[in-house]
């Protein structure tokens, strides 16, 4: 039940991550959707692992949302380098 739980709020942390960091990015709208499924998994462990709160929790979305920002600032470098 909790990949269900990362995988619905890591669509809503990408659009969040989106809104929250505009501009063009190279991927469109999938990618930073995976991204902010990347950024619920890393950020909800992150933040269980220090007592922020279990999966699903505001401690757990707050951090992937800061997750899916790394994740989508670290692609938009990678990406514009080529």
């Amino acid at each position: 039940m909790e990949i269900v739980i990362i995988l619905l709020t890591g669509l809503l942390v990408g659009v969040v991550a989106k809104f929250l960091m505009p501009g063009p990015d190279p991927g469109g709208l999938i990618v930073t959707t995976l991204l902010g499924i990347a950024g619920a998994a890393v950020g909800g462990f992150l933040a269980g692992a220090v007592g922020l709160g279990a999966v699903g929790s505001t401690g757990s979305f707050v951090s992937a949302v800061v997750g899916a920002m790394a994740l989508l600032l670290g692609y938009r470098f990678f990406r514009r380098g080529k």
